[in-house]
């Protein structure tokens, strides 16, 4: 373990300098903890120095450190708390990797191109898709000029986009290797999320995917349908249907000899993602059933208005607040969105609440993020049942998932 750190410490000795584009730490071990950490250069009354952003919760802390810190930081990241740190400078890029039982991988690469290094302390923030890089879909979609220029009356939608995909960043190391990767957005509307997703992971990681996006409106349909095939997305289609009646590809493969033969066709039709942005009401709890029992390796949901609580919730102790129509409307999409939550986790998975964009810019600004473990947690079962019963609801969650 001393020689793995040694070896961390001397990486980060040799890589941060004026070259470093930036590290970024992720993938925790205990997601309870820091859930990432960015790193940048910045020059400092003359010294150079490197700043860096933890994320914890749905709160951002800083902190400025010189190299020696910085390398001792990393190499007790990497040894503790995290398995993966990316780090991209101009001329190379290289990845650690920490296995679960604690092997450190170390990959060198020499980088294609080059990257401009902005060392002042307040540079603009590094989105995912670049401001001033023009990307075909953004165009199209009313967010982007020809040349790259965010449209300002659509700069709150550009940075709703790169805050998403941020959150799949995050996730990519959950997700299965060596096969494609099967997604599916429930209630896709326009579609920005769901073609920048498809641009993110295809385009930019290189990823083999098949996205479907499902909505109600066939002109939105028609329309997605036709950019997609403009752009050559062959792994992105759009349909048109309820949530509540999809069924995903799950058939028995036909005409496999052997077994393994049947185990590769079975997991290229499983589910592996599931989306959902502002799908109405209950149709967020259809989605996420859907998930669960096709066993989806990741969830991300932002729900949308919901009304079925705030129609049953019952309670003498809390009618002091119930008793207002806009606390007992807050109150009931707050329980829930808590609902959803501790139902996903007695069905597996390890859940998260965060924020998806500023309040400021939407009040439906919560995403309920779901990674699957590998086995239940027995003593969440059934926790959710007597909070319900005391404010007498019953979610469309719950009897789904019955």
């Amino acid at each position: 373990m001393e020689e793995d750190r040694q070896h961390i410490i001397e990486l980060i000795r040799d890589t941060a300098d004026e070259r470093l584009y930036q590290i970024t730490v992720s993938n925790p071990r205990n997601r309870e903890k820091i859930a990432k950490v960015k790193i940048r250069p910045v020059m400092l009354k003359g010294s150079l120095l490197f700043q860096e952003t933890a994320y914890i919760g749905n709160q951002v802390f800083h902190g400025n450190f010189g190299k020696e810190a910085l390398a001792e930081r990393i190499a007790g990241y990497m040894t503790e708390d995290f398995r993966q740190c990316e780090i991209e400078t101009t001329q190379e890029r290289d990845i650690i990797l920490v296995s679960k039982k604690g092997k450190i991988n170390i990959n060198r690469k020499r980088a294609e191109g080059g990257k401009d290094i902005d060392l002042t302390h307040n540079r603009a923030k590094s989105y995912i898709l670049e401001e001033g890089k023009p990307v075909p879909f953004l165009i199209d979609l009313g967010v982007q000029t020809k040349e790259g220029k965010i449209i300002k009356a659509k700069y709150d939608k550009f940075k709703q986009i790169n805050r998403f995909l941020e959150f799949i960043e995050d996730i990519l190391p959950t997700l299965p290797k060596g096969r494609t990767l099967h997604i599916i957005d429930f209630g896709c509307g326009k579609s920005y999320l769901t073609f920048a997703v498809y641009y993110y992971l295809n385009k930019l990681q290189g990823l083999d995917v098949r996205i479907t996006g499902l909505d109600l409106k066939k002109e939105v349909i028609r329309h997605c349908s036709g950019l997609a095939e403009k752009y050559g997305y062959e792994g992105l289609c759009f349909l048109q249907g309820d949530i509540s009646d999809y069924e995903a590809e799950e058939e028995e493969p036909q005409g496999a000899a052997e077994s393994g033969q049947e185990d590769r066709a079975r997991d290229e039709n499983k589910v592996d993602m599931v989306i959902t942005l502002h799908a109405c009401d209950t149709a967020t709890d259809y989605a996420l059933a859907k998930a669960v029992k096709w066993g989806a390796e990741v969830i991300l949901s932002v729900p949308c208005c919901q009304h079925e609580v705030n129609k049953q919730i019952e309670c003498s102790q809390l009618q002091p607040v119930l008793k207002y129509g806009l606390l007992k409307e807050r109150i009931s999409a707050l329980v829930t969105d808590a609902v959803r939550a501790n139902i996903l986790e007695e069905n597996g998975y390890q859940v998260q609440i965060l924020e998806f964009i500023d309040m400021e810019h939407t009040p439906k600004n919560i995403l309920i993020r779901g990674i699957k473990k590998k086995s239940k947690d027995k003593t969440a079962a059934g926790r959710t049942k007597g909070m319900t019963d005391f404010l007498h609801i019953e979610t469309a969650l719950q009897r789904l998932l019955q």
